[in-house]
């Protein structure tokens, strides 16, 4: 499947409750093939922004397309079948069975119950499969939650706040099923306050704050856009920090040390040559590490007065 591909395109969209702009003039494309994190602030419009992609609401103004289909048209409930949908809170009746839960939403899909079986071993609850749902632990049911989702493989995944109740083993198993779903060419929107997991996981990272997009690119790009210093942490005897605060006392403040340890802020065009720098001088270090922008400084920047990228 072409990576070009727009599963989900939407074009300069409103919602609006009276005065309140939930999301204000929004313009976003998730491609075949392509994972991307919408996070930001509670209230920054994410969860309305899922239910216009699902066709639960209507944009004040705007298109959104999804595979090609509007969700006001009526040809759209064909189209929800290849849509897989996690909300953030997950509720099923406790008195069915995992496995009774799985038939009833295959049969709303229209889909092969004959799938069951491998969905539950994809998401690691064989054993739990025939136990009644009200005895599920808060992951299990989370976990219970992305196998209804995975039905009939669908060619989208809107998962809001998925890895909530999840141990790490098992958020482990979801960015791997995820990963695997994407490279099958599905269109990923994930949204999750859990920052630290989206770094390595996602293609690119779009920043809602009081619904409008701040920010979408990928998280080095929006590092570099932002000119976020990375930091070199240093671990030295006192004499030798001396000598670190003689010799790169513009990177350095001997009053800064604890515990031995020392942090040097460099810009990011400068980072290559200092760390030549101090690995050719005579200064014996015990350990040293560079310490590079987190998706979470990205975030807090965009986010603390609205910053457009």
């Amino acid at each position: 499947m072409s990576e070009t591909i727009k599963h989900i395109e939407i074009k300069s969209v409103v919602k609006s409750y009276g005065k309140i702009h939930a999301v204000n003039n929004v313009d976003l494309n998730v491609l075949a093939g392509e994972c991307v994190a919408l996070v930001g602030p509670n209230g920054a419009g994410k969860s309305t922004l899922f239910k216009l992609i699902l066709g639960l609401v209507r944009p004040t103004s705007g298109t959104i397309s999804i595979l090609g289909q509007q969700p006001d048209q009526p040809v759209f409930d064909r189209i929800r079948k290849s849509i897989g949908f996690l909300p953030e809170q997950v509720l099923f009746q406790g008195s069915l069975t995992g496995r009774e839960t799985l038939q009833f939403y295959t049969s709303l899909k229209g889909e092969s119950k004959d799938q069951i079986d491998g969905l539950f071993q994809t998401v690691e609850l064989v054993e739990a499969a025939d136990r009644r749902v009200s005895t599920y632990s808060k992951g299990m049911r989370q976990r219970l939650g992305l196998a209804q989702a995975l039905i009939g493989n669908p060619e989208i995944l809107l998962l809001d706040e998925p890895t909530s109740g999840l141990d790490p083993a098992s958020r482990l198993n979801f960015y791997e099923i995820i990963e695997k779903r994407r490279v099958q060419g599905a269109a990923v929107l994930l949204s999750s306050h859990a920052l630290t997991e989206l770094e390595a996981r996602t293609n690119r990272v779009a920043v809602l704050a009081h619904g409008k997009l701040v920010a979408n690119g990928s998280i080095n790009a929006l590092k570099s856009k932002l000119a976020l210093s990375s930091k070199i942490k240093l671990k030295a005897t006192p004499t030798q920090m001396k000598l670190l605060s003689t010799k790169f006392a513009d990177h350095f403040d001997i009053n800064h040390i604890v515990n031995g340890v020392a942090v040097l802020d460099c810009p990011e065009n400068q980072k290559v040559s200092l760390v030549k720098d101090l690995m050719s001088s005579d200064i014996k270090f015990d350990g040293i590490e560079i310490i590079e922008p987190t998706l979470e400084q990205v975030f807090a920047s965009l986010t603390k007065g609205e910053k457009r990228l």
